[in-house]
């Protein structure tokens, strides 16, 4: 019983977490621009983690019954990602292919943790998914092994992230190429312009 409460956790934390997103196409390019992973994987996975133990906690009900909250977050999310797409629809039109970041930049980890901290919290779907689902499909298991399937569900984010993060250099020889980067911030531009307009036109449920 104690590992079925683990792995169901597991099971249920990766298949909400692997979807493509726009915190995954982050840490995605972040990755291959070598730039701050530790950070990006750190800061995604304890946000996650934080919203999966507040699930398991009961804050599930409370998210469901204010609706408000999520229709503001909804807004801020759109313009929020709007932005972000506009930027990468910009490096994509210079061919900025990012290989010399400048790190250099005093604010520059902080810009990183700040985006991070964007695309989990800013996203009222990621409420949804792990405070409110995760938290849900928690209480099939009684006392203790509540807290095994958040402990779960913790792990598959961290593995993902990881995985996400530094598994990104495998791709860096096609990146070498300019055009790489282009198609790169093009696509990250189309999904960051559908994912705004999808919760703008789509009411939260």
């Amino acid at each position: 019983m104690l590992l079925t409460a683990y792995f169901y956790g597991l099971g249920a934390g990766t298949s909400l977490i692997v979807a493509i997103g726009a915190q995954n196409a982050f840490v995605l390019r972040q990755g291959l621009l070598r730039r701050y992973v530790a950070d990006v994987v750190f800061v995604c996975a304890l946000a996650d983690a934080c919203l999966i133990l507040a699930g398991v906690a009961g804050m599930g009900a409370a998210v469901q019954e204010r609706p408000g909250l999520l229709n503001v977050l909804r807004y801020a999310g759109a313009v929020f990602l709007f932005v972000y797409g506009v930027m990468a629809a910009h490096r994509a039109w210079r061919g900025e292919q990012g290989l010399l970041p400048d790190d250099r930049a005093p604010d520059a980890r902080r810009r990183v943790w700040l985006a991070c901290l964007g695309f989990t919290l800013l996203n009222p779907h990621v409420y949804l998914d792990t405070v409110v689902l995760l938290g849900s499909l928690s209480t099939r298991y009684p006392g203790a092994l509540r807290w095994l399937f958040a402990a779960g569900a913790c792990t598959a984010s961290v593995c993902w992230f990881t995985a996400l993060g530094w598994g990104a250099r495998v791709l860096l020889p096609v990146f070498r190429d300019a055009r790489a980067w282009r198609m790169l911030d093009t696509f990250v531009a189309l999904l960051m312009f559908a994912l705004a307009t999808l919760l703008l036109l789509r009411p939260l449920r």
